[in-house]
């Protein structure tokens, strides 16, 4: 599982997945600490912490100075009791939303808050992930869309109202049926809306979340 804290990928894996896979971040090794000697630089490793550690991670990911940070795993002999309590920690809400492809337009991206941004939104009562995913697109861009195979789940994390958020989005791989009458929902904050190739939406969300980088990169296989 991997939550974007502070726009910070942070990794919970088994003992099993670090010893297979997770050695080494893009060549380079994890370094193991731990929580009392905890330094945010480079890619961090910690290894079976306990809950209080698992706080002070979270809590040293959320406030403190990440520009030398790359990122962290914890690799964990329980790891779905803490994932669990790592989810105890926050109010979860859940979106969802699609990355709308076109053979011969791209990718569609909507600008919202300063950044360019898949569309997205949260559940209304009642609704599939699937579901709200189209409503969302479709009430965002001003187009018609089918949606087919789930591309993955993103996990992130923000402050609102003093109570500390995790959100949990559904992304779908997503075909436009028409977007004759496209244009951005400014009631949602959007500001612009744009097909781009590949190359185009790659340079475009380079100075987006960390987490559409993430997924743009698990549609097409690119890394950044």
């Amino acid at each position: 599982m991997r939550i974007f804290v502070n726009d910070k990928p942070l990794d919970i894996v088994s003992h099993k997945k670090l010893d297979t896979s997770k050695k080494f971040v893009k060549g380079k090794p994890i370094e193991e600490y731990t929580p009392e000697s905890l330094e945010l630089r480079n890619h961090l490793l910690f290894k079976d912490p306990s809950e209080d550690e698992v706080i002070r991670i979270l809590y040293a990911l959320r406030t403190g100075r990440l520009k030398k940070l790359k990122s962290v795993t914890i690799a964990s002999a329980e790891k779905r009791k803490t994932i669990d309590f790592i989810k105890s920690r926050f109010q979860i809400i859940k979106a969802a939303g699609g990355v709308v492809q076109d053979e011969k337009k791209g990718f569609l991206l909507i600008y919202r808050l300063g950044k360019w941004d898949f569309p997205k939104g949260k559940f209304e009562k009642g609704e599939s992930p699937k579901e709200c995913a189209i409503r969302e697109v479709e009430e965002e861009c001003a187009i018609k869309v089918s949606a087919h195979e789930r591309i993955c789940k993103t996990w992130h994390t923000y402050t609102k109202d003093r109570k500390s958020i995790l959100k949990l989005t559904y992304w779908y791989d997503m075909s436009c049926d028409s977007d004759k009458g496209m244009k951005p929902q400014k009631e949602e904050g959007i500001d612009d809306i744009q097909w781009m190739n590949k190359k185009e939406a790659k340079t475009a969300l380079k100075s987006s979340y960390p987490s559409m980088r993430y997924l743009f990169s698990r549609v097409t296989g690119e890394s950044y």
